[in-house]
């Protein structure tokens, strides 16, 4: 990569200094995100989730509300981000026992001038993150991964679509 030039970073301006891209004369359109994660943990960290008897209450309830709050404040936690208004945010679980994980995804929707795949990533590393806190009193060793886009639609790019195994 060249440091010498600027005209592809769109977040610097002709002095590598870092800018928010002007969005203003975008045409408006419907936009969708759907992100993933997974947190691995001991078998019986799972098995306390899945039974309810964790200390500090309902893991998956608490780390939902968490995601669709951190999903709300993007722009205030990644500076280049712009304040969107989000149309819908859904957070979904799967205990997996077989990897003694959970996966974590998040399915953001707007209709608007720049995309929403940042909410959505938000959204699974701040759930990922709750659910670690709820439970490294138990489980110090949990490992949170795989953070990734894997759809997004709408806007001048179009559709992406990644392969999952």
């Amino acid at each position: 990569m060249d440091f010498d030039t600027h005209e592809n970073l769109t977040h610097m301006d002709e002095n590598g200094r870092p800018k928010m891209v002007d969005v203003g004369n975008k045409e408006d359109s419907s936009r969708l995100a759907v992100a993933k994660a997974s947190i691995a943990m001991k078998p019986e960290t799972l098995e306390r989730i899945r039974e309810g008897r964790i200390g500090k209450g309902d893991v998956l309830s608490v780390a939902q509300t968490a995601g669709i709050l951190a999903a709300k404040n993007t722009s205030s936690a990644i500076p280049m981000c712009h304040n969107i208004f989000i149309t819908g945010i859904e957070m979904d679980f799967e205990l997996d026992s077989e990897k003694s994980a959970v996966h974590i995804s998040a399915r953001a929707s707007t209709i608007g001038k720049t995309g929403i795949e940042m909410e959505s990533l938000h959204a699974v590393s701040i759930a990922a993150l709750t659910i670690y806190d709820m439970c490294k009193a138990i489980d110090r060793g949990m490992v949170i991964s795989d953070i990734r886009l894997v759809y997004k639609e709408g806007g001048k790019s179009g559709v992406y679509s990644r392969e999952e195994d």
